[in-house]
């Protein structure tokens, strides 16, 4: 029976730092979605970013997750463009979604992996935990798909795109990756760092590449295993 009384619908979107996050049935539960509400989700990288980007630095961002960071730099921190690579293609939907809901167009969305040198496309494995997701085949019980990730080379798409400011979280990876790059063009990088999987030489690794580039440790933007490296300051 229509009693006339009308029912707004139920917010679609959560708020975190000024950004609306389009919620999800697997990508925003439990403690992200805490995280997010409390702006405590990427705590430590929100916090650098917004203290280092500015508003003419184009951002290689690696590592692009569900898009919050990517969304942050671009519409919060006010950067003139944003380059986000993520090899899951479980997220690259959500990601655009994300993206969309902020009104956001100076981001560019690249699904693929960036090694030494472009290669071969490689497997990723994409599980019913999305964080589980990755080039290993272990836990093949748990894989829901599978599918084909180009590679291509650091510094080819560092002398293409021309970042200004590095963001990178690739979940240990930053020891293996990051020593083969020529970063003389950046202003500023911001890592987190894993020394649970990489070690003391795998920071070191990630600190000597910096220091190559001319980029100096920033302790003002640094946190715990997010370290910022500035040029200049």
């Amino acid at each position: 029976m229509d009693d006339g009384q009308t029912f707004a619908p139920r917010n679609p979107f959560l708020n975190s730092r000024g950004l609306k996050i389009p919620k999800h049935p697997q990508f925003t539960t439990g403690q992200v979605r805490g995280a997010l509400r409390e702006n405590r989700y990427e705590l430590r990288e929100s916090d650098a970013a917004q203290r280092i980007i500015r508003k003419e630095d184009v951002v290689l961002e690696l590592g692009g997750g569900i898009g919050y960071m990517s969304a942050l730099m671009a519409k919060i921190c006010g950067a003139k463009h944003v380059h986000t690579f993520e090899a899951n293609p479980a997220l690259i939907p959500y990601m655009h979604e994300v993206h969309a809901a902020n009104g956001i167009d100076n981001i560019t969305i690249h699904h693929a992996l960036l090694a030494q040198r472009k290669s071969k496309p490689v497997t990723f494995y994409v599980r019913r935990n999305f964080l589980a997701s990755s080039m290993d085949r272990d836990n093949a019980e748990d894989i829901v798909s599978e599918h084909e990730v180009e590679v291509r080379g650091l510094n080819t798409t560092l002398k293409d795109l021309q970042p200004t400011v590095l963001m990178c979280d690739i979940e240990g990876a930053e020891a293996e990756l990051l020593p083969h790059g020529d970063f003389s063009g950046l202003r500023a990088a911001i890592i987190e760092t894993h020394p649970q999987w990489i070690g003391q030489h795998g920071v070191q690794a990630v600190f000597d590449a910096m220091h190559r580039a001319g980029l100096t440790y920033f302790p003002k933007a640094s946190t715990g295993k997010v370290v910022t490296f500035l040029k200049g300051w």
